[in-house]
């Protein structure tokens, strides 16, 4: 076997090892890829494709004698190490559902063409045939990014997590919000997607139940009803209370009723599609949780306050300093003399408030 050839065996290992990775880190098997769509199996073609690419040039400059450094070859490697880190980014980035299927496809497709003639501009000039090849490849990868992006970014980011949950099942992973002074490190939380709150404040809504023994839960923001089964966890182990979980949306409230009644816990649980600002409650409420629209949190917690027991808890997520809204709301509510707050220190941000007469 020649060098060259053992050069595209090892290319083609190895992008299949990556590619492979890339489905691994998604969940996915080949079969989901290409079901869920050309431009996601795309995708994962391109992650394997440019770690092949990158093996057999490193290869081949392996295998020469002398390799000169003011030549196309060590900046074909360098440029290609950069942009599979990168576009590796991408994909981890596609995941947390901040980019759209097809992006990797995209942006691979305008690096590749800007290289190449940006290669042929320093070193050698190539053909005209190449130099057009060079210059379809950009204007395809940014004519693709200008269908999707604007359309991915029409759908509401809920939209887009049910839609996912409507092709595969979800899965824990990282938290990728962007670090704060009070959360320097929010990669070492988790979570299930940037609606749902993370794992670990579902975690602590469970022990929170079973510490605190509600009678009543309100919660405003059902979403797909992650943190109403978990509050509906620990009222099961505590042996009596209910939650009233609110949702307005009408696609997030049709799949959490469909998760709450397969969850075995549906008797504790009261789910209504309604608007959290009309919502009438009767009882009072031991435990409250705000979790709904940013914009709409405090006037939430203005509308259900006087139901709350002086010794209840007030729980409102999405309250970091990156956020703010939800922050200063209840900072101003503190200043009004109507609750006490404590703000944790979670890639999110959690508030726990108590009403101030609860405090005498």
């Amino acid at each position: 076997m020649s060098f060259l050839a053992f050069s595209l065996v090892v290319g083609l290992i190895v992008g299949f090892i990556a590619a492979r990775a890339d489905l691994e880190r998604r969940k996915l098997s080949v079969g989901q890829a290409i079901r869920r769509g050309i431009l996601s199996a795309l995708d994962v073609a391109c992650t394997g494709l440019i770690a092949g690419t990158l093996t057999v040039m490193v290869l081949a400059a392996a295998g020469k004698s002398v390799l000169v450094f003011h030549s196309p070859l060590p900046w074909a490697i360098v440029a290609c190490a950069m942009a599979a880190v990168f576009l590796w980014g991408e994909g981890r980035r596609q995941i947390q559902f901040q980019r759209p299927p097809g992006v990797v496809l995209g942006e691979s497709l305008i690096l590749a063409g800007t290289y190449d003639i940006l290669q042929s501009a320093v070193f050698t000039p190539t053909g005209m045939a190449h130099l057009v090849v060079s210059t379809g490849s950009i204007v395809t990868g940014v004519a693709l990014l200008g269908v999707i992006v604007p359309r991915f970014k029409k759908v509401f980011e809920r939209h887009r997590i049910l839609e996912r949950l409507a092709q595969q099942d979800e899965f824990e992973q990282r938290e990728y919000v962007a670090a704060t002074p009070e959360c320097p490190r929010p990669d070492r939380w988790r979570m299930v997607d940037p609606q749902t709150c993370e794992v670990e404040i579902l975690e602590f809504l469970r022990s929170l139940v079973t510490t605190v023994k509600p009678q009543l839960i309100v919660e405003t923001g059902t979403f797909i009803g992650h943190s109403a089964i978990k509050m509906a966890e620990g009222l099961k182990a505590n042996g009596f209370g209910r939650i009233i979980t609110i949702e307005f949306d009408r696609a997030a409230f049709a799949k959490a009723k469909e998760r709450i009644d397969a969850s075995g816990l549906a008797e504790w649980i009261e789910y209504r599609k309604e608007s959290s600002l009309e919502a009438k409650i009767e009882g009072t409420i031991d435990l409250f949780f705000s979790d709904s629209q940013l914009l709409t949190r405090e006037q939430e917690l203005r509308h259900f306050l006087p139901q709350i027991s002086p010794c209840g808890l007030i729980l409102v997520h999405d309250a970091s300093s990156e956020i703010q809204k939800v922050r200063e709301a209840m900072l101003q509510m503190e200043q009004e003399g109507l609750i006490s707050t404590v703000l944790l220190s979670t890639p999110r941000g959690l508030a726990i408030a108590q009403k101030k007469e609860g405090r005498k």
